[in-house]
Parts: C-alpha cells; structure tokens; sequence
C-alpha cells in the first residue's frame, strides 16, 4: 500500500522513488521512448520526471496533487520542465489548450498510484479490487485524452506486478490483450507484442514485499515492471 492520506502517500513515494533510481528502472523506462515532447501523467515527487528531463526530453508534467507537484519542482528545476496541476477526469478549456500547444507525441503513464483515501485500496480484497478499477479508469482516461492529440503517437504505460519469470513471453501477450481490450478500445492505438517488456525488481526493495514460504505453484514467481508501448495506427 502506499499510504492512506497524502503526507504517507508522499513519504512512501520518496522511499520508492529512491529505489527505483538506485536500480536505474526509470532511466530503463525513459530510454525506451520516441520522440522528443512527453506528457506525463502523474509525475508523483519527480523522480521519473528527472530521469525524463536527464534526457534532454521537453516535458509537460500533470499531477492533481499540489504537494506532488512542488516535489517535482523542487526536484526538477529544469528549462525544459512545464508543470500542471490538473484532475485527468476534468480537465478545462483553457488546460486541454495548454496541452494542445504543448504538442506532445509521447505520453507516458509511469506507476500510477494516489493516496488510499482516493483509490478505495485496503488491506483486503475489495481493497485490491478498488485499486484495480481505479488504475483502469486511470489509464483509460489518459488513452482518451492522448487520442484526441494529433500530435501523440506513442503512449507508453509502466506497472508493477508479478509473473512467473520462464512464462514471461506468455505474460507479454497477456498484457498486450489487456490494454488492447481495455485502456485501448475503439481508440487509435495498439500495442504488439514486440513492444511489450517486463524488467525483475528485486526483492526487499522498496515497496516490494519478499515471497517468504510461497505455495509451489508461486515459487517461480518475482516481481517486475510490465512495459507497453502503444501506437497509433490511423
């Protein structure tokens, strides 16, 4: 879980985004997009947004939490950084403007995530559940918001889960389905199985509890990242 209200959302992220940059899992993410302008999509404290900006990307950088977004400043006081603080789900005129003159091809959406008291999670399985919808939803929004971007023509998502390691190549296809049915349907986007990745992270780090004792059937399985890069086709 990454903390119920703000403060412990913050400070979890912080610890987080330390291991993620000690592991060099998000220059790995910022190394495997095109283009040269990306929209990101909930840049949390800023540490992707560095990596992003670490590679002389123009970024325009959307969050809904202010706090989230004076991190990043304060991380990121790069020329090449324009920052907005703005709700996907309602975005205004005047921001969808912004964004159009932006002219981004790249949107990336990197490890959602939001305080508990937003996303519904819990220590339970309605818990997990909640937080499922709720990244649906998410990712859903940012593929509509990217379609109706001339300009984009990648959008790339990043998540954390576990997969059986020797059945990875059958877990690509099974990300490719979800995000073609789901985030992508009806939309000019695709994503193929050759631009879909996973990347181990290692136990003990960070936000990724040790699979102390599992059931045999799970022994095999390890934590990662799973990477999508989508196109448009029209």
């Amino acid at each position: 879980m990454s903390g119920n209200t703000v403060a412990e959302f913050m400070a979890y992220w912080e610890a987080e985004g330390q291991a993620y940059v000690r592991r060099g899992d998000y220059d790995w993410m910022a190394a495997l997009l095109p283009g040269q302008r990306i929209l990101e999509i909930g840049c949390g404290v800023g540490y992707s947004t560095a990596a992003l900006v670490a590679r002389g990307l123009a970024v325009l950088a959307l969050d809904s939490l202010p706090e989230c977004l004076a991190a990043t400043r304060a991380r990121v006081p790069a020329a090449g950084l324009t920052l907005m603080q703005a709700e996907l789900s309602v975005l205004s005129d005047e921001q969808k403007g912004e964004i159009e003159r932006f002219q981004p091809d790249t949107v990336v959406c990197w490890l959602m995530g939001a305080p508990a008291e937003v996303t519904g999670a819990a220590p339970s399985a309605a818990g997990q559940q909640a937080v499922a919808v709720y990244r649906e939803r998410i990712h859903r929004l940012v593929a509509e918001l990217a379609s109706t971007l001339p300009t984009v023509g990648h959008l790339h998502f990043v998540d954390r889960t576990a997969i059986a390691w020797q059945a990875k190549d059958i877990g690509r296809d099974t990300l490719v389905g979800y995000h073609n049915d789901k985030t992508l349907r009806g939309l000019p986007f695709a994503g193929e199985r050759r631009l879909a990745l996973y990347r181990k992270i290692e136990e003990g780090s960070a936000g990724v509890a040790p699979l102390r004792k599992p059931h045999p059937s799970l022994q095999r399985v390890v934590p990662t990242l799973a990477s999508l890069l989508a196109e448009r086709k029209e």
